[in-house]
């Protein structure tokens, strides 16, 4: 379980599945792998799977489902679940048996492992930085047919979620309210989806007087310095309801997620924790 999100680290199964069925079709092609078949059918082996760098565990779902699809007789077992802080030279696991399908799965595997792992090692760097004044959240900035991996390497990294699709919250942009007026976008989204919560993006004060008069559940304050934020966030304290989230976005970095947290604000959320997170340094060292 995520200590921030108190929802499960691991991804979605059918995630999984879908994601792996679509790397091995991809690395597979119409042959198979055509070097791995060079290696005698009956030739064993195994291989310690070892971080090279210091970072945060995510992706070993899909790792395992890589070789459990390959070959059932690969045995996959892991030092610990996604979320283990690793250090250089730290064991992350092993995988032992036929050594056709273990060289077969090597780039799938760590394809999975390294990405994920890079997300859930950023995640935590930011939500170390936020000191627990707030939490971290993602965006859906994410890799096309990854999101849910992704999202769930930013549990693993003690990170929480946003919407993971837009039908989960009604999030008002600058882009709706060319069309629209705030105070018209809330009462719209009260009448036909009263259960959802209403978020309105806010690039000045006065947007968010007007999201809190309209009846929204909170805000997301885009591209305000820190202090702006704290301004805003003591504006909301005074007149919001309780229960009433500020969120900040746009722009966030490492170097300021802290001043950010610092000011007031319940949630901040960075599209770079998943679109540019490095992939994480793991390899396979076959014994």
């Amino acid at each position: 379980m995520s200590a921030v999100s108190g929802v499960p680290v691991e991804p979605p199964a059918g995630a999984v599945r879908d994601a792996v069925e679509r790397a091995l079709a991809e690395d597979l092609g119409p042959l198979g792998d055509v070097t791995a078949a060079l290696v005698p059918v009956e030739a064993t082996a195994a291989v310690d799977v070892v971080a090279r760098e210091p970072g945060v565990l995510a992706g070993t779902a899909c790792a395992t489902e890589v070789y459990r699809r390959l070959d059932p007789a690969v045995v996959v077992a892991w030092s610990g679940p996604d979320g283990s802080l690793l250090d250089s030279g730290t064991l992350v696991g092993t995988i032992s048996g036929p050594l056709r399908p273990i060289l077969t799965g090597e780039r799938s595997a760590l394809n999975f492992l390294c990405h994920l792992s890079g997300v859930a090692t950023v995640t935590r760097a930011f939500v170390e930085r936020a000191g627990g004044h707030a939490r971290i959240l993602d965006t859906r900035k994410t890799l096309p047919g990854l999101r849910a991996l992704e999202k769930a390497a930013v549990r693993a990294g003690g990170g929480a979620n946003h919407r993971g699709n837009l039908s989960e919250l009604v999030l008002v942009k600058d882009n709706h309210l060319g069309g629209v007026t705030i105070a018209e976008a809330v009462r719209r989204a009260r009448e036909a989806w009263p259960g959802r919560g209403v978020e309105v993006e806010c690039d000045r004060p006065a947007q968010m007087e007007e999201a809190i008069a309209a009846g929204a559940t909170m805000v997301l304050l885009d591209n305000m310095t820190p202090e702006q934020v704290g301004a805003c966030v003591e504006r909301a304290r005074a007149t919001a309801p309780p229960g009433f989230l500020v969120e900040v976005s746009g722009g966030v970095t490492l170097a300021t997620v802290a001043a950010y947290a610092e000011a007031g604000a319940d949630l901040i959320s960075s599209g770079s924790i998943t679109q540019s997170a490095p992939a994480l340094d793991i390899g396979f060292d076959l014994r």
